[in-house]
C-alpha cells in the first residue's frame, strides 16, 4: 500500500512513521508513506498557500490552485482509490472504515489547516472526508497520522501475530476484554483462574462474556449488532 500525504507543515509527520509498527511496515515493504509539502506546488510568491475568505470573517483559507496542482501531480503518476480530506465535519473514523481502507492500494490524504480548504477542492477532488472526533485540531496532520496507523497495522504481515488485530476493540462491534500477563500473582492481585485452566473454549467463552459486559457498561451503543 502507498499513502501520499499533502501538508503545509510536513515536519509534523516525521516522527509518527519512523518508529514501532509503522516503521516496521515500511521496512518490510508493506507500506509506503510519502509526505509532500504543499508549498512545493504553489505558483504564488513566497510559498503562499492561503488567502482571506470571500465574504470576510476571521482566519485564512487554503487556496484551491496549490491543492489542485499537488493532487493532479500525484494522479499523473498512479491511480488512487481515494482522495481523503481530514476535516472535523467528515464521517467519524471507525474500525470498519479502517478495515475497508486497508484493502486499498493507493491513497491520498489532504491535511487541512487554517479555516480549511476551498470548497471547490472538496467538490471536485475529494472522494472521502474523515474526522477523528468531535473537536478541532490546529491542522489535519495528527489526524492523518491516526488514520495511517489505523490502516497500516491491518495490512497482512505488518503485525507479528496477524490474529492480534482481529481481537482488537471494535472489530466485532464490542470492546476488547481485560488482558493479563505474568506474574499471575502481583502484590496479591491474582489473575482469573479460568485463564490458566487449559481449555481454550472456556477461555474464549470467558473473554466473550467479559467483552460483552465491558461494552454494556462503557459503550452500549455498539451492541445493536448483537441484538436478536
Amino acid at each position: 500500500m502507498r499513502i501520499d500525504i499533502i501538508s503545509v507543515v510536513p515536519d509534523l509527520l516525521a516522527s509518527p512513521f519512523e518508529h514501532s509498527i509503522m516503521k516496521r511496515a515500511q521496512q518490510r515493504g508493506l507500506l509506503e508513506v510519502h509526505v509532500h509539502n504543499l508549498r512545493d506546488f504553489t505558483p504564488y510568491k513566497h510559498g503562499q498557500v492561503d488567502d482571506y475568505p470571500f465574504g470576510g470573517g476571521a482566519g485564512m483559507v487554503m487556496m484551491p490552485e496549490p491543492l489542485a496542482l499537488a493532487i493532479e501531480h500525484l494522479q499523473q503518476e498512479r491511480k488512487y482509490d481515494e482522495v481523503i480530506f481530514m476535516t472535523p465535519d467528515g464521517i467519524c473514523l471507525e474500525q470498519k472504515i479502517a478495515n475497508n481502507l486497508s484493502l486499498k492500494e493507493n491513497l491520498i490524504i489532504i491535511c487541512g489547516h487554517y479555516k480549511g480548504i476551498d470548497q471547490r477542492i472538496r467538490e471536485h477532488f475529494i472522494t472521502l472526508e474523515i474526522s477523528i472526533g468531535d473537536y478541532v485540531l490546529s491542522g489535519g496532520e495528527l489526524a492523518a497520522a491516526v488514520v495511517v496507523d489505523a490502516i497500516g497495522r491491518l495490512i497482512p504481515g505488518v503485525l507479528n501475530d496477524e490474529t492480534s488485530a482481529l481481537s482488537d476493540s471494535f472489530q466485532d462491534d464490542m470492546l476488547a476484554p481485560p488482558v493479563y500477563t505474568r506474574p499471575a500473582d502481583f502484590r496479591g492481585w491474582k489473575i482469573p483462574e479460568i485463564l490458566v485452566c487449559g481449555d481454550p473454549k472456556k477461555v474464549d467463552a470467558w473473554r466473550y462474556e467479559e467483552a460483552l459486559k465491558r461494552t454494556q457498561e462503557r459503550r452500549p451503543n455498539l451492541l445493536g449488532a448483537h441484538e436478536d
